[in-house]
């Protein structure tokens, strides 16, 4: 009884946090340009499906106090388009903006649009790291059962979720951090060959304000070179 109870608690406070942050991303005023100053490695955020970037802001807002220039896709909208397309996207922008040692910071379907990008669209090699929070790797069980055919994208069968599986040559660029309870990704988000940090809350969305996802990313971003 304690368990269930404490998931219904998660569950109530998650969604309280997607909707607060929703909210935020409609009528924000934050200037997509205001996070470019800085002179460490430059990180590019990049939100999951019907998030926009602004959905990112508690990392941006902290990794850019560090002094880590932020760069954000704005043209990604709210990140409805397939992965393959997404990833091209920031492919472009990362070659369009001449950054190199990038260190991508991602949520839920971002996590699977940065690995397609590492793994694919990324001969140069300027992307160096990625830390995943919430990534649906393996996809969910849940996902062939939605009724919305971007959300059966993330069924476990899906042929992009096959292919980013059989990739795994950079998983181990890769720091995959995930709740002990999340009510989208059941199976979890841990991934073969990458450094997997499992926080000890849950949710899908609330997790992105956890110190220790903040903690992984300033971690991740100390790393010189790739």
């Amino acid at each position: 009884m304690k368990r269930a109870l404490q998931i219904v608690r998660w569950w109530a406070l998650d969604y309280a946090y997607a909707v607060y942050w929703q909210c935020r991303a409609a009528f924000g005023r934050q200037r997509p340009d205001g996070y470019l100053s800085g002179g460490l490695a430059p990180i590019v955020v990049v939100p999951g499906i019907w998030e926009t970037w602004q959905f990112m802001r508690p990392l941006a807002e902290k990794s850019h106090r560090a002094g880590h220039p932020v760069y954000v896709l704005a043209s990604l909208g709210w990140n409805a388009r397939p992965v393959a397309e997404s990833a091209a996207t920031l492919a472009d922008f990362i070659s369009d903006n001449d950054l190199r040692n990038v260190l991508l910071v991602t949520h839920s379907k971002g996590g699977l649009i940065g690995k397609y990008a590492m793994a694919l669209l990324d001969e140069e090699r300027r992307i160096a790291r990625m830390v995943a929070v919430s990534a649906p790797f393996a996809g969910s069980r849940y996902a062939p059962w939605l009724p919305l055919r971007s959300l059966r994208a993330f069924s476990p069968l899906d042929p992009t979720t096959v292919l980013l599986a059989k990739n795994a040559a950079v998983n181990s660029r890769i720091t995959s951090v995930y709740a002990g309870f999340d009510p989208h990704i059941p199976g979890g988000s841990e991934l073969p060959g990458a450094q997997n940090i499992r926080v000890p809350t849950g949710g899908h969305f609330r997790i992105l304000s956890h110190p220790d996802v903040a903690s992984a990313v300033l971690r991740e971003s100390s790393h010189d070179g790739q």
